[in-house]
């Protein structure tokens, strides 16, 4: 299965851009479903299914207040790096992609805790 979080990245004010990612790429447009659009149009089209996850990285019982910073904080080095033709060091590439997949896995809860309180 193809997981896909969807981030609002805001950076400058009043600029407020979105950002699809999934293991190993991402794209951005102006709308959620731009960049999902973005994103989609790279991945192969034998996928299966693909489960996207709309988030506005605001702090919950899934993913706290510390691992959700240093994600706010890991993408904007990671933009920094990107718009200035460099990438992250190793260690920064690889924690990244640790907490994309922990807030991957944390939509996946908070759906399922939905589920669950729909379904009393």
């Amino acid at each position: 299965m193809t997981r896909i979080a969807i981030f609002k990245e805001q950076a400058e004010p009043g600029d407020i851009t979105y950002r699809a990612i999934t293991s190993g790429q991402q794209a951005a447009g102006r709308k959620a479903g731009e960049a999902l659009d973005a994103l989609t149009s790279q991945l192969p089209g034998d996928r299966g299914e693909t489960l996207v996850i709309v988030r506005d990285l605001a702090p919950d019982r899934f993913l706290g207040e510390v691992e959700r910073r240093r994600l706010e904080d890991l993408m904007d080095r990671w933009r920094t790096a990107r718009d200035s033709g460099s990438s992250l060091s190793n260690d920064e590439q690889a924690e990244l992609e640790c907490l994309i997949d922990t807030e991957v896995r944390a939509a996946a809860d908070r759906v399922s805790a939905l589920a669950h309180e729909l379904n009393r």
